[in-house]
């Protein structure tokens, strides 16, 4: 058999092995494979799937995308719904093909989510040289477009040889399936070695289960914890992405519930707990909660479980202003874990250490000072976030009163889908989550453009999800609705795959929010004194070379989603727009499941903001001006600097 046949027949026999609650669940790794052909593998992985798909469609399922770029994003989307037990993988030819898989390549690395990368290269044996599309170096003739990846891959390697195969495989699955390690995994494949034939070992091909590891904590690490615990006066949990990739949310709210110690969560931690629970403060730093921040400011011990601690989660560590804050660092990768100079790191899986602590912290409760002031500050903050979503902005609404009106017609299990722009940051603080799995935004690497081609991802899971469930005895489960919110700069970005939603009849929603340029950037670029430069998309003034004060653009992008097949609902601006748009989300709620996509189209005001989170993050100022803007935006960000620690500790 061919290199390329080998490769799809291997992963099409791969499987991942977990355990959640003495549960075992055995899952195919990778259930299907994206791919745009071209000179690079037309012949090779293209052959393949066709071959397979002839002799039987299960063995390795092709789907069609319409841009390399946003191939990733779905196969991003889809792994994080089952919590990294599955993934995708990308097909792509040589040279732009190949190169367009760089962006996603480090969302996925960035976010700590597989997926398999399976890029063409040129030549291994230069009978062709140099190739259509072919990069060349006079310093280093073997290096190719490809090694681009090495940087922002958890694992890179590159097939000269078919023998090769067994080990680069072997390793990039290991990798794939390691929650410490996970990324994308690129094994980059010459075309001619794609189609080159070969004896391949039976062993090779036979069915391979990849255990899910995790981790227990150290004994002697979860003593030194609780001993920090029981002296806290006034601590805090800051959960992260790796609480709900461990199953570890009953875990939690028993810490939480069992010791009264408050939540604070991440952008990937929404959903670890109820938003009303008693001990849930809901987002903190930077896009957070002012609950979780008047927290986070006097806490003396703060227990990261399964965070990052990315600068917006430490507001670029001004959040924790207790002199004599110290940190318990819970994560499965070491990196994380002594994150920030912590004396305490615990270098395990969360539910296992959450466990832990549990069994040891009997009789530990925190003060009840401390739990009357969580109270307080909760009922300050969804008193803040209901007059946020109460209607009073016609004919153009604040995005707020559109995020609540979404989120009102909405079920408990439909997740929403978001990545860029303002739309995470007032998420993050005021969506209203029940279930664990209903909230999905990729704020890791905050790409642009991955709201659609990510939500088909989370959809595609959703589906699956429902089948299994099925199959397992449920009686016909119901498909979870998945909502992407998008801001019209995004969507321009990478709107195309709704092309794939139509031609797969597939049932996304998408709110397209259109407020005629980058709201979020335009609200930076003020606070920090350049006055929404370049951030409207207006006409050109040629006489000042500005796109600031020119004419509205006549883009019609409700149209535009029309053109490409789509169902589209328009609100228009007026009284009745919230309403309406309230309405319009159920309705399209209700559209069969099987009936393609469907896109609301609603304006906003881009000057009305959410509310603050009475937070900071550190982007710099120019510290010279003739702008008095500017210098008024300096002498603001040196008083917030001034709080910013060196080490949390």
């Amino acid at each position: 058999m061919t290199v390329a046949q080998a490769v799809v027949e291997y992963l099409s026999r791969q499987y991942t092995v977990d355990t959640v609650g003495g549960v075992e669940y055995r899952e195919r790794l990778i259930p299907g494979a994206f791919g745009i052909f071209g000179h690079g593998n037309v012949a090779g992985v293209g052959q393949a799937l066709k071959q397979y798909q002839q002799l039987d469609p299960a063995i390795m399922p092709y789907y069609q995308g319409r841009n390399e770029q946003a191939q990733v994003p779905q196969a991003v989307g889809y792994a994080r719904h089952p919590r990294r037990r599955q993934t995708f993988a990308v097909s792509t030819s040589i040279g732009p093909g190949s190169s367009n898989l760089l962006t996603g390549a480090a969302l996925a690395t960035t976010n700590r989510l597989p997926v398999l990368l399976l890029p063409s290269d040129t030549f291994a044996t230069r009978a062709a040289d140099p190739v259509l599309q072919q990069l060349e170096q006079p310093y280093a003739y073997d290096l190719t477009v490809n090694d681009a990846f090495r940087p922002l891959s958890k694992f890179f390697d590159r097939v000269n040889r078919p023998e090769q195969l067994f080990s680069a495989f072997h390793h990039g699955l290991r990798v794939l399936t390691d929650p410490a390690e996970t990324g994308a995994v690129t094994i980059s494949l010459p075309q001619d070695v794609q189609a080159e034939a070969f004896d391949v070992p039976e062993e090779f091909l036979a069915e391979r289960e990849w255990r899910i590891r995790r981790p227990d904590a150290d004994d002697a690490d979860t003593a030194r914890a609780i001993e920090a615990i029981r002296a806290a006066k006034r601590p805090l949990v800051i959960a992260g992405g790796g609480v709900l990739y461990a199953y570890a949310n009953d875990e939690l709210a028993r810490f939480a519930e069992l010791t009264g110690i408050p939540v604070g969560n991440t952008q990937a931690g929404v959903g670890v707990l109820p938003w009303d629970h008693a001990q849930s403060l809901g987002a903190i730093g930077s896009t957070g909660t002012t609950a979780a921040n008047a927290i986070a400011a006097e806490a003396d011990l703060v227990i990261g479980v399964g965070t990052r601690y990315e600068d917006f989660t430490t507001a670029s560590r001004t959040a924790f202003q207790n002199p004599d804050v110290r940190f318990i660092n819970i994560n499965v990768a070491a990196i994380d874990a002594y994150k920030h100079g912590t004396h305490l790191p615990i270098v395990a899986d969360a539910r296992k250490a959450l466990d832990k602590l549990n069994q040891a912290l009997g009789g530990y409760r925190v003060g009840a000072d401390l739990e009357q002031t969580i109270a307080a500050e909760k009922q300050r903050w969804d008193a803040t976030v209901d007059e946020a979503f109460d209607t009073r902005y016609t004919p153009l609404p604040a995005q707020n009163e559109i995020i609540g009106a979404t989120r009102r017609a909405m079920d408990d299990a439909d997740v929403v889908v978001c990545a860029a722009g303002s739309l995470p940051g007032d998420l993050h603080k005021m969506w209203r989550v029940r279930d664990p799995f209903g909230y999905h935004v990729e704020y890791a690497y905050s790409c642009m453009g991955y709201e659609i081609p990510g939500g088909l991802g989370v959809k595609r899971a959703a589906i699956a999800e429902a089948k299994s469930t099925t199959a397992a005895g449920g009686e016909g489960a119901e498909v979870r609705d998945v909502v992407v919110m998008v801001g019209d700069g995004s969507y321009l970005m990478m709107h195309t795959e709704l092309v794939t939603a139509v031609a797969e009849h597939i049932k996304l929603i998408v709110v397209l929010i259109q407020n005629h340029g980058y709201a979020s950037i335009g609200s930076l670029s003020e606070m920090l004194g350049s006055q929404r430069f370049g951030t409207r998309y207006r006409a050109l003034d040629e006489e000042q070379h500005s796109f600031d004060e020119g004419e509205t653009l006549p883009v019609d992008l409700a149209l535009n989603a029309e053109s490409l097949g789509v169902k589209v609902i328009r609100i228009e601006p007026g009284e009745k727009v919230i309403a309406e748009l309230e309405q319009a989300i159920r309705d399209a709620k209700a559209a069969p499941e099987r009936g393609g996509p469907i896109l609301i189209h609603v304006e906003s005001d881009p000057l009305l903001d959410a509310p603050s989170s009475e937070s900071w993050w550190d982007v710099p100022v120019s510290q010279v001006s003739e702008l008095k803007s500017t210098q008024q935006a300096f002498q603001t960000y040196t008083d917030h600097k001034s709080r910013q620690r060196k080490l949390l500790g």
